[in-house]
């Protein structure tokens, strides 16, 4: 078998066998396939797609190119999550608490940000002395001690997908659904994932602009997860303004707190609920109605904020910034954005306020460079709120401020304003389930 050969039949729109799939992923795993071949079969994928049984094909060569994360002595319901990115998306620091408090584990395996969304390990990182470096045995401990885990992805766990995925971050071959579906389930798969809730994000801060490309997204996934005997279910979610007031890691693991507190953001807090309600559903927990009671109850009473402080300790963190979150180191520099008219905000450019975030130090222009995790930025007001011209719209909070002028030009352009109120737009648009 030679890669040549593979390269002309996926260019020529041929379906390749599970046997060449497999050639493909051991061999630029162990290094007998170069670069060269590999950017140009994945090009061909970008052009010429993929069936479902060779998405399926791929996801498993990459999810069996490390190890598997095993749970055998774990008794009980295991879930999971995946997002697929956003801005002010703090979801995992919310629903995974809330899950473990009704007494399902979760393991969940989690990302840096690039660009303008931002990353659950740098939330995380942002709490001192918190370790998401953790091996496959520690990861197996801490979800027996306490419940939950999340961490981020091991060497050890799909390696096939975080050499893929390097390649094709700078050869512009990203934005192709089977590559997508397969990276994201591959790395699910080997983490052991039984039941598993997909979040799919779709507007202008998301990554599937159009909603018929996030729904497509989401139906490959949940077709790769029952061809493959897990309890799959997506939601297409609204990113088409920033996910709470919130955009920055420390910022953002703040609002994660006054969100267990019972105090957070609406749209934040219903969408939290909603999550966590279809992880315990799909655990046989009950009915959804039923579910989402369990999930308020875990919330509203504590029992999850006390989860989250149990999980932070057991990392390594120091648990005394969620207990009292002043404590959290700020930024040196901030700076308030005003309205320019009176009005109704008609819309929020969650990509904007991303990259303005991004530019403040909060996230990364390449995957090298480094963040300052008190950076960031905080609304003051969400789709549907009525303004008067000088009234104070965001607060933008840097280390440099230097990083002021580009950051508030991007910014200010985010935010549009109308003589009339918007008709709200759900946070849940459609779900997806293969149960």
């Amino acid at each position: 078998m030679r890669m040549v050969d593979l390269i002309a039949k996926k260019r020529n729109g041929e379906a390749l066998s599970r046997d060449e799939i497999r050639f493909f992923i051991e061999g630029y795993t162990n290094g007998t396939i170069p670069d060269y071949q590999a950017s140009a079969f994945t090009m061909a994928v970008c052009f010429r797609g993929m069936t479902p049984d060779e998405t399926a094909a791929l996801t498993m060569a990459m999810a069996d190119s490390g190890d598997r994360l095993e749970f055998p002595d774990l008794i009980g319901a295991r879930a999971d999550k995946h997002s697929t990115g956003g801005v002010g998306d703090k979801t995992t620091l919310v629903v995974a608490p809330i899950v473990a408090a009704c007494g399902v584990k979760v393991a969940k395996m989690s990302g840096r940000g690039l660009g303008h969304t931002g990353g659950t390990t740098d939330k995380l990182s942002a709490i001192p002395g918190f370790r998401t470096d953790l091996s496959t045995d520690e990861i197996v401990s801490v979800v027996r001690g306490c419940g939950l885990c999340v961490a981020g992805s091991t060497a050890e766990l799909a390696p096939a997908d975080k050499k893929l995925y390097a390649l094709r971050d700078v050869t512009a071959t990203v934005d192709s659904i089977p590559l997508i579906a397969a990276s994201i389930m591959s790395k699910k798969i080997a983490a052991g994932a039984q039941n598993l809730v997909l979040d799919v994000k779709t507007g202008s801060g998301a990554f599937m602009k159009r909603s018929s490309d996030a729904r497509a997204l989401a139906k490959t996934m949940v077709e790769i997860g029952k061809r493959q005997g897990l309890r799959v279910t997506a939601l297409i979610t609204n990113m088409d303004a920033p996910l709470g007031y919130a955009v920055g890691n420390t910022l953002e693991v703040i609002e994660a707190v006054q969100t267990l507190q019972g105090i957070g953001p609406e749209d934040l807090t219903e969408l939290c609920i909603e999550l966590a309600a279809q992880m315990l559903l799909l655990c046989e927990q009950g009915t959804l109605e039923e579910c989402r009671s369990k999930a308020k109850h875990a919330l509203y009473s504590g029992l999850a904020l006390e989860r989250l402080i149990w999980m932070v300790s057991a990392q390594g963190g120091d648990s005394s910034v969620i207990t009292d979150t002043s404590l959290f180191r700020k930024s040196r520099c901030f700076r308030s954005i005003k309205a320019r008219s009176d009005g109704y905000i008609r819309r929020i450019d969650a990509e904007k306020c991303g990259t303005a975030a991004m530019l403040l130090g909060a996230g990364r222009r390449t995957k090298d460079d480094v963040i300052h995790l008190a950076a960031g930025l905080v609304l003051d007001v969400k789709p549907g709120s009525a303004i008067r011209s000088g009234d104070r719209i965001a607060t933008l909070f840097s280390e440099n401020e230097d990083a002021f002028a580009d950051a508030v030009n991007v910014l200010g352009d985010a935010f549009e304003v109308s003589d009339v109120a918007p008709k709200p737009i759900p946070m849940v648009i459609d779900s997806i389930s293969n149960v």
